[in-house]
């Protein structure tokens, strides 16, 4: 089964992604609302895959994605981001992100993409 880490500074979008995932046989080993929270549940958790917010209050998506490529240059990073932050998507990339889902999102959409990256 593959393990997912949910970073986001949204309760409600956590719960989302969560809820989709489960449904199409994902494990979900934690969540984070933060990047600081992130690199900390990356290590306790070690997880498969990691959805990652670009945007979140204390740390970016982005500054926790090069931290835990830091300790784990081989971690399966995607990138959530909103209509507009084609730049930041660009440098997260650059950064090491497996890949990018735009919110709002659709559930077959996500499944697929963190398919073919569980699958890397």
């Amino acid at each position: 089964m593959v393990t997912v880490l949910i970073v986001d500074d949204a309760a409600f979008m956590r719960l989302s992604i969560k809820m989709m995932l489960e449904a199409n046989g994902f494990e979900i080993v934690g969540e984070a609302a933060n990047g600081v929270e992130a690199i900390k549940k990356y290590k306790e958790c070690k997880p498969d895959i990691v959805t990652m917010d670009i945007t979140m209050p204390e740390m970016t998506g982005i500054e926790a994605l090069k931290a835990i490529r830091q300790q784990d240059p081989k971690a399966k990073v995607v990138m959530v981001s909103a209509m507009g932050q084609e730049s930041l998507v660009k440098e997260s990339i650059i950064s090491g992100a497996k890949t990018f889902i735009v919110k709002p999102f659709k559930e077959d959409h996500v499944i697929q993409t963190i398919t073919q990256i569980a699958a890397m």
